[in-house]
């Protein structure tokens, strides 16, 4: 199986690359973690900040083969305790089907990424800052499979 972020932005600084990638080195072989980011379109004073949205989600879905699965990182998604998370892994898993993880650039996902989505996740209530995402999602991706696993990280 694999679970692909893909995320709009990129050049983050070190320590969010060290700790997506502490995570995803973590994962066993039958659950790959990928990270993909499409770059953050240049916003100027006067920029069609609605086109650069379009733009950027049709980058996004275009790393989207037909048939994988698509969940949208939104504050109006579902809120997942870790063990629900778990279980959606565990369907994922069962499903045999890449999942790609949609987190959009500063103003949101693109209302054509969103309508792709076959289900909608939330974080937390609180806007995060979009490096902490990546590691945040890492850490419970690997958490999650901690659970399904039995293995102690999760206690």
């Amino acid at each position: 199986m694999r679970v692909r972020l893909i995320t709009v932005g990129s050049k983050m600084p070190r320590w969010v690359e060290e700790g997506w990638h502490a995570y995803a080195k973590r994962m066993p072989p039958e659950l790959q973690l990928e990270l993909v980011e499409i770059p953050l379109s240049t916003r100027s004073k006067n920029a069609d900040i609605a086109r650069l949205i379009r733009q950027e989600g049709d980058l996004m879905l275009a790393k989207v083969q037909p048939g994988e699965a698509v969940v949208t990182l939104e504050v109006k998604g579902k809120a997942w305790s870790t063990e629900q998370l778990a279980v959606e892994l565990d369907k994922w898993r069962n499903d045999a089907r890449t999942v790609n993880l949609m987190v959009g650039g500063p103003e949101g996902l693109a209302q054509q990424v969103i309508e792709r989505s076959d289900q909608k996740w939330s974080l937390s209530a609180l806007t995060l800052p979009h490096p902490l995402v990546r590691i945040l999602v890492g850490e419970q991706i690997y958490r999650a499979w901690t659970v399904l696993s039995g293995h102690p990280y999760h206690k």
